[in-house]
């Protein structure tokens, strides 16, 4: 199966666990419920360690098919970081989901009433999200430079006539990869220190951000189609 058959496979499965972790907030939290959505969000985390899985297997085959990735729209192409989605945007999502569910409950939860979403994170939670921002930036910068210089190698790649070629493409392949490492682990260790609920919630969140973004790709892109047809 070609890389983009699997992602189109993928990314149907991930909307119906969206949609069952989606329907899993909303009965009375029980411990029947709990125990559903625990397995819920580890099913989700499992879903996005096997794209990447398959993801480096397609790489070491055709690392710039990656890059390319003509499976996603051109909206999603420019909003990519090194073949993929920025992890920091994960922690921007955390606080914005976190901020607008506060503002909604903020009357209960001033009474003392916790809400137990998102927008009840503890002290110590927020504070632990600061670090993890903060250590991802760093990694972020770390691979960014590694790219970097790969980018100021290319030269040598029409220099040599395209001798070491091979060797040039493997070290953009394990570039790409330590860049998926850090998503992965982005939503890893997200997921692991906010609460169950929380945790179901942002899940759902930073999915809802993949499909809106890649909706309005695809009708930005059917739009300068038919444009460029009625020329």
């Amino acid at each position: 199966m070609s890389f983009q058959r699997f992602y189109e496979s993928w990314f149907d499965e991930l909307r119906g666990l969206v949609q069952q972790l989606r329907q899993a907030l909303v009965p009375p939290a029980t411990e029947e419920h709990r125990a559903l959505l625990r397995q819920l969000v580890g099913r989700a985390v499992a879903h996005y360690a096997e794209y990447y899985r398959s993801k480096a297997a397609a790489a070491r085959a055709d690392v710039l098919a990656l890059f390319a990735a003509p499976w996603t729209t051109t909206l999603e192409r420019s909003l990519h970081w090194i073949g993929g989605w920025r992890p920091t945007t994960a922690f921007h999502l955390v606080y914005t989901e976190s901020s607008i569910l506060f503002e909604s409950h903020v009357v209960d939860i001033l009474r003392g009433h916790h809400t137990g979403d998102l927008g009840d994170l503890s002290p110590g939670q927020f504070r632990r999200v600061s670090e993890l921002q903060i250590e991802t930036v760093q990694l972020e910068n770390d691979i960014t430079d590694q790219l970097c210089d790969w980018q100021d190698e290319a030269t040598d790649i029409v220099g040599i006539m395209y001798a070491g070629v091979d060797g040039k493409m493997e070290k953009l392949s394990v570039i790409l990869g330590k860049a998926d490492e850090l998503r992965l682990k982005t939503i890893k260790n997200l997921v692991e220190l906010l609460t169950l609920q929380q945790a179901a919630e942002f899940l759902v969140a930073a999915a809802d951000l993949q499909f809106g973004i890649r909706a309005w790709g695809i009708q930005q892109d059917r739009r300068r189609a038919a444009a460029a047809a009625h020329k």
